[in-house]
């Protein structure tokens, strides 16, 4: 069932690659909106059960899937039948899937993803990573914004932006995953936009701590605010637009996952607050917080273009230097005064 041409680009089929949490719940939504969606993930048995229970039991059981969403074990037929590509897997994932994918396209197919985060490696973020590997010639777009999975999947009322230098993909992708409960915005400034999803994890791994400690909401909306202009700096120097972090993808993904605990990165930081390793609360937590890795990423970053980020490397010394927490914030508040 090759998608070759005579379809809307909005409604022709896309193939969403990674079956998690995350890939489902898009899946889910894309269907929903009416574009026939193929999901694909690296492990047959997981689909299998997937296709038998026509829903993702373990991560969104409340979430049913509909009649247009077709569950696809192999990728090469994913990928031929479809003519845009989304890519749903972690930030340690996703270079591994691109070098996978990139034998398969053909002229005409473009490339999505809704992954957040440096290349740990490198410090790239993923639309580099996504034209080292791609080339110049495919369109390509980020989706980001303040979303947490399980909420897609039921379908309760959420807005995200899709973000791309291609301004008719962005638009396209907008339209067909939005629906009467769910809401797609469009932005040119990819950069921008991944900066927020890659440096607001870090941010709720600090938040976690610092509710997990008791030290109330003034602390917590301290470390959001002051979060922000760490993460705008960032952005801003490597060539992001700064009304970008006002909107979904940044001010927006850094308050849902600093203020809930649907957050992974927030439930580490109270799982650390509350005695327990790194280590530890990831087991506890059983899925990927992409956070850990990230916090080590952003500091690479920021050193690299030499901003300062001292909430970023304060999480980072306590994730991967073991300092004390109380010492992180003391340190924090004893810093030398400035204008805000």
């Amino acid at each position: 069932m090759s998608h070759r041409t005579g379809e809307p680009a909005q409604r022709a089929p896309i193939a969403v690659l990674g079956a998690g949490s995350w890939g489902s719940a898009l899946a889910i939504q894309f269907a929903r909106a009416g574009r026939r969606t193929l999901l694909w993930g690296r492990d047959p048995a997981h689909l299998a059960t997937l296709a038998a229970e026509r829903r993702n039991t373990r991560y969104l059981p409340d979430a049913p899937f509909p009649d247009g969403l077709i569950l696809e074990p192999d990728l090469t037929r994913a990928v031929d039948a479809a003519l845009d590509i989304l890519i749903a897997v972690p930030s340690h994932a996703f270079r591994g899937t691109l070098e996978r994918l990139q034998p398969l396209l053909r002229p005409g197919q473009r490339v999505a993803w809704a992954t957040k985060g440096f290349e740990l490696a490198s410090g790239r973020l993923p639309h580099e990573v996504a034209r080292e590997v791609l080339g110049t010639g495919v369109p390509v777009a980020v989706l980001s914004g303040p979303t947490f999975a399980s909420e897609v999947g039921r379908g309760l009322p959420t807005a995200m932006t899709v973000a791309s230098a291609d301004e008719p993909f962005a638009a396209a992708l907008a339209v067909s995953i939005s629906g009467k409960n769910f809401r797609g915005y469009t932005s040119p400034d990819i950069v921008g936009v991944e900066v927020g999803g890659a440096v607001k994890n870090v941010l709720a791994i600090g938040a976690g701590i610092a509710d997990g400690m008791g030290f109330g909401a003034n602390t917590r909306i301290a470390l959001v605010t002051r979060g922000l202009a760490e993460m705008t700096r960032l952005g801003v120097a490597l060539g992001a637009r700064p009304e970008t972090f006002m909107g979904l993808a940044a001010l927006g993904d850094l308050v849902l996952t600093c203020t809930d605990d649907q957050s992974r990165n927030r439930r580490l930081g109270l799982a650390i607050a509350g005695g327990r390793t790194p280590e530890q609360a990831q087991r506890d937590i059983g899925q990927v917080v992409e956070g850990v890795a990230a916090a080590r990423a952003v500091r690479l970053v920021a050193a690299r273009m030499a901003v300062e980020m001292p909430i970023a490397d304060a999480v980072h010394r306590v994730l991967h230097e073991g300092l004390d927490v109380r010492t992180a914030v003391t340190e924090l508040m004893t810093r030398t005064l400035k204008p805000e």
